[in-house]
């Protein structure tokens, strides 16, 4: 059903949930020493590994990509993983914590309910992404700020094929009308197949750099943002 609602989808991994709190987890078997590297390893396989069979017109979900790409980024360090740790450390996507300015992004959204419609927009299965929202500590509880949770497991595809943008847009109502949907990613490909698609989107970039992706200098963020909070500001404004 058609909304007249500003429609806002964020992405999860990486721009709500912060994948980085599973070094946390990885300490626990490997050490401290190796936990860091571990975890920008195995989300940078997580990814690649979505592009790679993107690429190939194939598919996997994305809870089985996400145990390939630890046993990937642990092989690469030279360490034995064995299945009752790789059970263990999937587990932890469930526990993931927010970003600091997440809880002030929430309360913006409570208090512009009647005029913003928010999606969480993930890669993720309907179970792994459902698991992820409810068992977080502090997205657990505002769940429901959400008004569904769009992924693209039924697709069998990832972001950025424009299909999964074709399919948030069907899922919010807003077939044929792109320019009406913001979706808000820290994930460079995210934004690039956002405005490819004809969406307006928000980068969050809490490095500082700036918008540096070059694949495509037509392809750039409608809003840079240092965190969710301020852009939900700024789209709030448009």
């Amino acid at each position: 059903m058609a909304t007249n609602k500003r429609v806002i989808a964020f992405d999860l991994y990486g721009t709500l949930l912060s994948t980085e709190s599973i070094a946390h987890e990885l300490a626990k078997v490997y050490g401290e020493d190796k936990a860091q590297s571990l975890a920008a390893l195995w989300r940078r396989y997580q990814l690649e590994y979505t592009w790679r069979i993107n690429s190939m017109g194939e598919y996997k979900s994305f809870s089985e990509i996400t145990r390939n790409a630890l046993h990937h980024a642990t092989a690469e360090h030279g360490l034995a993983l064995s299945e009752k740790d790789a059970d263990a450390l999937m587990r932890s996507y469930d526990s993931l914590h927010v970003f600091p300015e997440i809880p002030s992004a929430l309360k913006l959204l409570e208090e512009n309910s009647d005029s913003v419609e928010a999606y969480v927009f993930s890669n993720g299965t309907d179970e792994m992404v459902g698991n992820s929202i409810r068992t977080s500590p502090e997205l657990g509880p505002h769940a429901g700020r959400f008004k569904s949770l769009i992924t693209v497991h039924g697709l069998k595809c990832f972001k950025p094929d424009k299909r999964t943008y074709s399919h948030l847009l069907e899922q919010a109502g807003k077939q044929g009308n792109p320019s009406e949907v913001w979706v808000v990613s820290a994930n460079p490909f995210d934004i690039a197949g956002s405005r490819s698609a004809g969406l307006k989107a928000a980068f969050i970039d809490r490095a500082g750099k700036g918008w540096i992706d070059r694949l495509d200098p037509k392809r750039t963020p409608s809003v840079v943002a240092s965190g969710v909070d301020e852009a939900i500001k700024s789209i709030l404004k448009d």
